[in-house]
């Protein structure tokens, strides 16, 4: 039976082009979407663009520009970005859509029917850069700013559409105190406090915005960003033009397994948006993971600073391989992390070119040179299983269980180890004193066979990680290429992980470098 499985990126506000930040959560869901594909499951990766509000418009209008074509422009840069990248997402979708637009239409009026929606007041002091009523984060200044973007906020008194959140205390409490539904564990008891706390009725409209989507029967109105934007993630779902009913979403992809977000939107995601589905009468998601922020050197990155890294001028520098390996094998997904250039050239060439490439090159090389350039044999009927294949075995299977648990660093650290002890095994057999020995050529052919058939594992675990790299890895092994865009069919990964996969006499082509060393004349 095949099991289907739907993670969402954030949808990205489109203020800005793209940001380290949003390369960093989308090469994740990236990952974790492209081991589910090897697992056999039916996956639906949705990312895209959140085009609403008051902070877009006024970018907009800064740049000189009319907001729709500001959001176009915007959209198209981190479609673009994407696909330069390989980012195998199976929706992209923008919440200025037609199709986006009826759907929140109809989610609306099916939340108001069941008594979830007032009119009322909203006063208070509001950040445009969040999107978010601050109150009782403001402290007592005249002039008070945010605390996250450090900008004033501005005094807001209007009506108000209110979604009553109030009404699912128990219901949202319940569900926050459920170990699997945030992740990771750190993040839970924060949400936990904020519920404790009460949930108070939060706004769903503004007035006098133009730039949103209008609330049916309410003249003036448009939604606020946060009631419109996650409905994304439904509008997302396989269908020509989004699902037009909501219940067609059951049968298209939802509820979502994994909403993949940063750790500053966590509460929208883990408080509000199951309010809002419960509101609807529609099924939840089954786990909220926050990852951490990321600095540089030591420091915030900000403009102000100048030193924030351009994620286009980054990947055409150093290439898409070494900023994945670094981003999902130095730091702990869920964990604030720290981009440091000495590192992460340190670890892209000991790891890439010399650990895992290395290994590569010279068991191949001396496989063709002795076994007339092709896999040499396993030994005979009766050898014993290969000191490799325990070892092996116990590697991929903690590699899967890393990455069921989004544990990306794990994954890459378990496969890395893996090539390590590959390393040192070859060291320690030293087939290249043993050939000498002719009548040692069949235990040379044995040796080589293991080293080379853990390696092609070591190619198969790199696949969700590192798929261009993974590919070159398995190509030097004269292997198909793996098609980790595109869903196996069940249990594909017990299968290619399996031990004895690599043919006998299957050809090798010439030895070449899979990675260059990196060297960097300045900064990142």
């Amino acid at each position: 039976m095949v099991h289907r499985f739907t993670l969402t990126t954030p949808l990205y506000y489109v203020n800005d082009k793209p940001h380290i930040g949003s390369v960093y959560t989308t090469l994740a869901a990236d990952a974790i979407a492209r081991w589910h594909r090897l697992q056999g499951d039916q996956v639906c990766l949705i990312t895209g663009c959140d085009e609403h509000g008051l902070k877009i418009q006024r970018s907009a209008i800064a740049a000189g520009v009319p907001t729709r074509d500001y959001v176009d422009r915007m959209a198209g840069h981190f479609a673009a970005l994407w696909q330069r990248i390989g980012i195998s997402h199976d929706r992209f979708v923008r919440t200025s859509t037609p199709q986006h637009q009826r759907l929140v239409h109809g989610f609306y009026e099916r939340v108001r029917n069941n008594g979830h929606i007032r009119l009322g007041q909203q006063r208070g002091w509001y950040c445009v850069a969040c999107e978010e009523f601050k109150d009782g984060d403001a402290g007592d200044s005249e002039t008070p700013r945010c605390a996250i973007h450090d900008r004033p906020l501005e005094w807001r008194d209007e009506e108000n559409l209110f979604f009553c959140l109030s009404h699912f205390q128990e219901s949202i409490a319940r569900l926050v105190a459920r170990e699997s539904f945030i992740g990771p564990a750190s993040r839970r008891r924060e949400v936990q406090r904020f519920v404790e706390a009460g949930l108070r009725d939060f706004s769903i409209s503004r007035v006098d915005l133009p730039w949103g989507i209008p609330v049916p029967h309410q003249p003036g109105h448009t939604f606020y960003v946060w009631f419109d934007a996650l409905l994304g993630y439904i509008t997302a779902l396989p269908g020509s033009d989004g699902p037009q009913d909501l219940t067609t979403a059951l049968a298209s992809g939802w509820p979502a397994q994994l909403h993949l977000i940063g750790k500053d939107i966590l509460r929208f995601h883990a408080v509000y948006w199951p309010a809002m589905l419960l509101a609807a009468e529609l099924p939840l998601p089954e786990q909220v993971f926050g990852h951490g922020f990321l600095t540089r050197e030591g420091r915030k990155m900000g403009k102000t600073l100048g030193n924030t890294l351009d994620p286009e001028a980054l990947f055409a520098k150093v290439g898409v391989e070494p900023v994945r390996w670094y981003l999902l094998r130095d730091i702990q997904f869920g964990e604030d992390g720290d981009i440091q250039q000495k590192r992460f050239l340190d670890l892209v060439n000991n790891d890439l070119a010399n650990t895992i490439g290395n290994l590569v090159n010279r068991t191949v090389s001396m496989s063709r040179r002795w076994f007339a350039d092709a896999v040499p044999p396993q030994g005979g009927q009766d050898a014993p299983p290969h000191p490799l294949a325990a070892t092996a075995a116990a590697a991929t299977a903690q590699v899967g269980q890393c990455f069921a648990q989004q544990d990306l660093q794990g994954a890459a650290m378990a496969t890395l180890a893996l090539a390590e002890t590959i390393n040192g095994y070859l060291s320690e057999q030293a087939p290249w004193r043993a050939i000498k020995d002719s009548s040692r050529k069949e235990a040379v052919g044995a040796v080589l066979y293991g080293v080379l058939e853990a390696t092609r594992l070591v190619g198969v675990c790199l696949q969700p990680l590192v798929p261009e790299f993974s590919n070159r890895l398995l190509a030097q092994l004269g292997c198909a290429p793996l098609d980790s865009r595109h869903g196996l069919s069940p249990g594909a990964w017990e299968q290619l992980v399996g031990w004895g996969g690599l043919p006998h006499r299957q050809p090798l082509p010439e030895a070449s470098p899979l990675l260059t060393r990196l060297e960097l004349d300045g900064d990142l």
